[in-house]
């Protein structure tokens, strides 16, 4: 319509997609703090000479500025971009951390399925992710399970470590199957049921608490172990696979904890 003049709205949100769009545009997806999931054009910024290109890259803090209807879906456009931290830079060039970030991100857009629809604690869940791994706070692979297990908890997928995931029988029970949602006792037991060492199912309570002391002393087979059964549990309740997960470096701790 002639005159036709389309909202703005401004909230602090990640990065945690860029798609190229025509030969200098892009298309980000953020993560907002206010406005969950949005989808916004920005005009020009592949061009050598934009005004804000560079704060517009993967896992950045941003304070953005979007025209487009908010609580609508849809592409919406990018207007003002202003970087809070940018922490795409400390992780670009560091392998296994950029690969735990990718997976941060992707589990993130995944869990936000429909867009404007407020995810507040997924925000600041994410964005606490991306900080850590920036600032080499603990081991990257520890983080990205500590951001997976807390993430399936914001979806209600949270797995049951301390009880009966079928019956609620307090354990601790030594089998543990992903198809049930976690530790499950003899008697509901089901076939194919795995018997992590009981250090993994204690590594995974300490990174659902936050209990880095625990984490971060954690012994490499625990780790290992616990890594699978993460990204297992994510997977099956997602349905299919993350494209990131399978590239994650799980190899060298990158920083803390027992090598």
């Amino acid at each position: 319509m002639p005159g036709f003049r389309r909202q703005l709205y401004r909230d602090e949100a990640v990065v945690l997609r860029v798609q190229k769009l025509g030969e200098s545009d892009r298309i980000i997806t953020l993560l907002a703090r206010r406005h969950g999931k949005v989808r916004a054009v920005a005009r020009g910024v592949r061009r050598t000479m934009s005004r804000f290109g560079a704060r517009l890259e993967p896992f950045g803090h941003v304070d953005v500025q979007v025209a487009g209807d908010p609580g609508t879906p849809g592409l919406h456009t990018v207007s003002q971009v202003e970087g809070i931290a940018l922490y795409g830079r400390s992780l670009v060039d560091d392998y296994p951390l950029y690969t735990a970030a990718s997976a941060v991100a992707e589990t993130a857009e995944r869990l936000t399925p429909v867009e404007q629809e407020p995810a507040g604690p997924l925000f600041a869940l994410t964005l606490g992710a991306l900080r850590a791994l920036a600032t080499r706070a603990h081991d990257s692979s520890l983080v990205l399970d500590a951001y997976l297990l807390r993430a399936m908890g914001y979806a209600g997928w949270a797995p049951a470590l301390a009880e009966c995931a079928l019956c609620g029988e307090r354990g601790p029970h030594r089998a543990f199957a992903v198809s049930a949602g976690g530790s499950v006792c003899p008697d509901c037991r089901p076939p194919g049921s795995t018997h992590p060492d009981p250090a993994t199912v204690a590594l995974m309570a300490a990174l659902a608490g936050g209990d880095w002391a625990v984490a971060d002393a954690a012994a490499p087979p625990p780790r290992r172990e616990c890594s699978g059964l993460v990204a297992a549990l994510l997977q099956w309740h997602l349905e299919r696979a993350l494209r990131s997960l399978p590239l994650v470096d799980r190899g060298t701790p990158t920083t803390g904890g027992r090598p």
